[in-house]
């Protein structure tokens, strides 16, 4: 029976209270300052994980840093914290890692990490592409949205994440709009789109435009602030979210009923598994999809650094989606800011969002 860790951190000094409930009576400032230097945390011993072709079992080891001190501390601090996770998670018996979050982000995509470790290293990135890119189509047929006359905007196109994404979609939009901070990347980007498929991409290097055009959104980025705000968004638009931390803002869901925003990465685990709960805001059985992917490849004693660095080929992508098929892995049902979305929520929404577009179209 293959063996997997998966490193996890927190998003904030809140995520921490999940663990230890008197963090609540402290200051962000100091919990961050004091959880720098603290060790590498055994979040869960999850057991049990068996698909009715195979059995697998791993631990969940928690780095103590934030999302904002990944991305702000200094780079070789920070693989240090990363790699004693993974350290940790090998010595309770972890075959392969994956690497969950930020900590598959910072410096080279868990390629400086792998090299520090006897046991290979996954960002799970290609099962991440293979459902964001399932439910994004699912939730735009939800809405009433055909793909083949639709904007769809790529927040963080140039991301190994953001680029294969918009790579495997480019045929099948009418119109794609890239979206990222550099905009030469942006340029190649596109350039190798139209080599591969002859999609003329656009590119946007300022977000809030390209979002306001879009009326699909997959955001992907590895910002560690939120990006996406609800004066930006079309009536009826669909965000798939796929980013952790969110690229989509809170009050979103508070003041745009008219706009459908999903959990992007989100997969429901065959048959569960055992052990002490552990809260990640999801329901048990519910993992993301980076983590389903060191599952996989657990469960099918592929012992290899299956996805990593920030090239993310299309083949992977499908190879990993063909082995959680196998194995009964498949997309969860849609949530939003914790929430479920039910077929009856997605119906009221479309509603109100072409009610608001009738309404603007007889404004005088």
């Amino acid at each position: 029976m293959g063996k997997f860790g998966f490193v996890i951190h927190p998003f904030d000094t809140s995520d921490l209270a999940r663990k230890f409930p008197l963090v609540d009576r402290m200051s962000s400032e100091w919990v961050e300052s004091f959880m720098k230097h603290a060790p590498p945390i055994s979040a869960q011993h999850m057991q049990n994980i068996d698909t009715g072709r195979a059995s697998t079992e791993g631990w969940l080891v928690a780095t103590t840093l934030t999302s904002r001190q990944l991305l702000d501390l200094p780079l070789p601090f920070v693989l240090r914290k990363i790699i004693a996770a993974c350290k940790k998670a090998e010595r309770q018996g972890a075959q392969i890692i994956g690497l969950g979050a930020l900590t598959a982000v910072v410096g080279d995509a868990g390629i400086s990490v792998a090299r520090q470790l006897s046991i290979p290293v996954t960002t799970g990135n290609s099962y991440t592409v293979a459902t964001a890119i399932q439910a994004t189509c699912q939730a735009a047929s939800l809405m009433g949205i055909d793909l083949g006359r639709a904007n769809l905007c790529v927040v963080g196109a140039t991301g190994s994440i953001g680029a294969v994404c918009a790579r495997m979609m480019a045929a099948s939009v009418g119109r794609l709009i890239l979206s990222a901070r550099d905009e030469e990347k942006l340029e190649d980007l596109a350039g190798y789109i139209f080599s591969e498929s002859a999609v003329l991409a656009d590119i946007q290097t300022d977000l809030r435009e390209a979002v306001r055009e879009a009326d699909i959104i997959l955001a992907v980025s590895s910002a560690a602030e939120e990006l996406i705000h609800p004066e930006d968004l079309k009536p009826g638009a669909v965000v798939c979210d796929v980013a952790r931390p969110r690229d989509v803002s809170r009050r979103v869901a508070v003041e745009r009923d008219d706009v459908l925003v999903i959990e992007g990465g989100l997969v429901e685990v065959p048959g569960g598994w055992g052990g002490k709960p552990f809260s990640f805001g999801l329901p048990h059985g519910i993992v993301y999809a980076c983590m389903a992917e060191t599952m996989l490849l657990a469960l099918e004693n592929r012992f290899e650094c299956f996805t990593l660095g920030r090239t993310i080929q299309i083949e992977q992508v499908r190879e990993i989606d063909a082995l959680a098929r196998k194995h009964g892995f498949q997309l969860a049902a849609f949530r939003s800011f914790e929430r479920l979305i039910t077929p009856d929520d997605v119906l009221q929404i479309k509603r109100r969002a072409e009610q608001k577009v009738k309404k603007k179209i007889l404004a005088p």
